[in-house]
Parts: C-alpha cells; sequence; structure tokens
C-alpha cells in the first residue's frame, strides 16, 4: 500500500482531519478538536501528520508540545486515528514511526500519550510493537464522552512513555526486541470480552475497569513499570518490573 505520511500544512488538510475525527470515533460536533487546534499546533513546535491515499487522507496524528520538570520539552501525541477501513494494514504503526522520524530532527527524545487499559489491542501495539513504557494511571482524563467505542464508562487512562532515542526503542524500530521482559515482577490481566462488556453489561464492565485501575496504582506506588504485554484470545496481561533508565 503506497501510503503518502507528511505534515499537514494546509487549512484544507487540517479541516480533513477534523472530519476524521467524526468518522472514526463518532464524537458529536461538541466534542471535535477544532481547526484552529490544528493549526496552533503546527506553529508552536507541535506536530500534526497525515496519511494520504492518493488524495485522500485516510489517517492522521496530532502532537502538542510540553514541558515536563526543569523544563525539558516532550511531545504530547494527542489523537492518532485510521479510517476503518485502513486499519489492520499496518498504518498506524508507519505513523508512529514517522512521527518519531521527525520528533528525532527536533531534538526530542520522549513523545508521550494515553490510552485506555481495557484496550488490549492498543497496549499490544503500544508496549510490544513501539516498546513504550507505562508508569501512570490517570482516572476518568476526559469525562464520559458521546463516542460508542467509550462505552459510557469514565474515561481512564495509561500514560505510555516512548523513549525514542532509547536502546529498548532502537530495537523495536528495528524489530528485534526481547520475547519478554526477563523479570516480571506483577501481572495485571484484562479479559478479552470487555468491549462486548461495555455495551451488554456495564455495571461489570465497570468493575473489571474499577479493579484494574487499583492494581496499576498499587503497583505504580512500589516503584514499577508496564515493561511488556501479552495477549491471547481469552486475555490480554500487563507485565510490570523495575524500570532504571531510559
Amino acid at each position: 500500500m503506497a501510503i503518502d505520511i507528511r505534515p499537514l500544512k494546509q487549512h484544507s488538510e487540517f479541516a480533513d482531519a477534523v472530519r476524521l475525527q467524526k468518522e472514526i470515533w463518532g464524537f458529536q460536533d461538541v466534542e471535535l478538536l477544532p481547526l484552529r487546534l490544528f493549526v496552533v499546533a503546527s506553529k508552536i513546535g507541535g506536530q500534526v501528520l497525515g496519511a494520504f491515499d492518493g488524495v485522500q487522507m485516510v489517517a492522521f496524528c496530532l502532537c502538542i508540545p510540553g514541558l515536563r520538570g526543569g523544563g525539558k520539552a516532550y511531545l504530547h501525541s494527542h489523537m492518532l486515528g485510521v479510517l476503518p477501513a485502513y486499519r489492520n494494514t499496518g498504518l498506524g504503526r508507519q505513523m508512529k514511526w514517522k512521527q518519531r522520524e521527525f520528533a528525532l530532527t527536533e531534538g526530542i527524545d520522549l513523545i508521550e500519550w494515553t490510552f485506555d487499559p481495557l484496550e488490549i489491542k492498543n497496549a499490544f501495539f503500544n508496549i510490544q510493537r513501539l516498546g513504550a513504557i507505562v508508569r501512570r494511571y490517570v482516572h476518568n482524563q476526559y469525562g464520559t464522552t458521546t463516542s460508542h467505542l467509550h462505552g459510557g464508562l469514565p474515561t481512564d487512562r495509561l500514560t505510555a512513555e516512548w523513549w525514542i532515542a532509547s536502546p529498548r526503542v532502537q530495537a523495536f524500530h528495528k524489530d528485534v526486541p526481547s520475547a519478554a521482559p526477563s523479570v516480571v515482577h506483577e501481572r495485571i490481566v484484562v479479559p478479552a470480552n470487555i468491549a462486548d462488556l461495555r455495551q451488554s453489561d456495564r455495571h461489570k464492565a465497570r468493575e473489571i475497569q474499577s479493579g484494574i485501575a487499583d492494581q496499576f496504582e498499587r503497583h505504580f506506588r512500589a516503584r514499577l513499570a508496564v515493561i511488556g504485554f501479552e495477549k491471547t484470545d481469552g486475555a490480554g496481561t500487563y507485565l510490570l518490573g523495575e524500570w532504571e533508565s531510559k
């Protein structure tokens, strides 16, 4: 698949990214990121990329600049969306590696983003395909939204840390990561049917979400980090261990 991934610069391109939000997530208009945010991000050290199949934009990602303690700059990857017809093609991964490429040229060594800990596929992608680690859990980060994908649950999130210049990430870029962490201290299991439960039994889904949150917070307080992920037909399992350096 010949897809062109490049920075967005024109207002018409930013407008296409706004439109894709509704197609991908089903947000109501009031919850869409506005065109002006894409414009501002592109001008203040952020990053706005689009993926094009011919003239059609089929995916986009938006990063905004951030500051860590001590004034250290990083990028927060706020949104990455791929049209349904282009999922499971490797395009999402191509977008992330292109994101990394552009960030490294600007002297950035960290990109962060949040993801739903109940979404097994995303967790596997972030941790086992990109080499991100996780050390923070955030309760109901965006409030309750109108997206059908959220199923009316609180928008709890894990924060992925992607140390893009690290040996760990370089190994994942070359497709030579180790199969699993050598020392795993704790595991957190998410059932694979959680997506169905969001729709059929929201109370049960909320119980699972709350229990998983308690486990993450306890292990993070013990200074453990998510350093691996295993996926089977029945469940996804976060692997936690010590993380001492980038």
